[in-house]
């Protein structure tokens, strides 16, 4: 494939930012495939989550597994401890290792493009379990809220209620999201509180369910430290180093890639080369997302196709 036919693939993709609420035979099958690929893996990773365990150990581990079972991360595994709520994720070389920590695991699969999205809470605090607990019962909550026609609006009123009666905050500023081919984060948003106004689902819209509970104020800010990136443009660059840097990385088209994943070049050329992409507009980064008073966060996800009357969770 030449540059120009590169860029025309990739600018279609950017292009397709909204789900769309048809799917056929052969697309649901993929995200089937994708779910249950997620759930398996889900089920190892959380047994890998132990104290003095290594945080890079158990990404790669993760994002390994995936692929030996047939499919690819659809983005780095985000590895967020206590008061982190999203988008931490071991750094290359990374010595860290697990304490007594409030740990999020968010994994993704994609088949051909087709994503599935999950996260669960692994508490290795020894305290805090009702905090986990609370999380666990928004998603219950808005999963059986679920059904053609409803909403977004009722899904945040009933994981706020749920996780309220533990006498926690769900995360206002963090939603759930929905899913379309190589795009992450699509149209529609659905809120983890009330919301004054809404969007319908549809039948057929494929939907990631994500609530964040906290015994803090109930909010996220944006701390830095990004690890994860990924392209959201594409534009002619100059420089040597971004243009070999953007060769590479076309590679992961508009899913979420991690600094660690890439190799072709040495670290300091892969961070003048980053600087250089986000600053043409080319690239984005998904910095590490911390609760405002520091308090503990916990979450939970599940990808779920809107039915007639329910929904199918395909990463159960």
């Amino acid at each position: 494939m030449d540059e120009r036919q590169k860029l025309k693939e990739m600018e279609e993709i950017l292009a397709d930012s909204v789900s769309s609420n048809f799917l056929s035979e052969e697309v649901l099958e993929k995200y089937m495939k994708a779910g249950k690929i997620l759930s398996e893996v889900r089920m190892e990773a959380v047994k890998k989550v132990r104290v003095g365990a290594s945080l890079l150990e158990v990404a790669e581990h993760i994002e390994n597994l995936i692929r030996e079972k047939g499919g690819q991360p659809a983005f780095p595994v985000n590895i967020s401890r206590d008061d982190e709520a999203a988008h931490a994720t071991p750094t290359l070389n990374d010595k860290a290792v697990f304490k007594e920590d409030m740990v999020k695991l968010d994994i993704g699969v994609h088949i051909d493009g087709y994503i599935t999205d999950t996260a669960v809470t692994v508490n290795l605090s020894g305290d805090n379990s009702e905090l986990v607990e609370a999380v666990e019962a928004g998603l219950k909550a808005a999963i059986e809220t679920i059904h053609g026609g409803i909403n977004t609006s009722e899904i945040g009123a009933a994981i706020e209620d749920a996780i309220k009666e533990y006498g926690y905050k769900p995360v206002g500023n963090l939603t759930g999201h929905g899913l379309a081919r190589y795009i992450q984060h699509a149209p529609p948003s659905i809120p983890n509180t009330r919301v004054s106004r809404g969007i319908e689902l549809k039948v057929g819209d494929i939907v990631a369910i994500e609530p964040f509970a906290t015994n803090g104020v109930g909010r996220v800010y944006d701390a830095g430290n990004a690890e994860i990136y990924h392209i959201v443009a594409i534009k002619p660059v100059r420089l040597p180093a971004a243009r070999s840097l953007l060769k590479e990385i076309e590679a992961y088209k508009t899913l979420p890639f991690a600094k660690r994943w890439l190799g072709k070049q040495t670290l300091g050329n892969i961070d003048f080369a980053l600087i250089q992409l986000v600053k043409a507009g080319i690239v984005k980064p998904y910095p590490i997302l911390k609760e405002a008073n520091r308090g503990l966060v916990s979450q939970a996800e599940d990808t779920v196709l809107v039915t007639e009357d329910g929904c199918k969770v395909l990463t159960r």
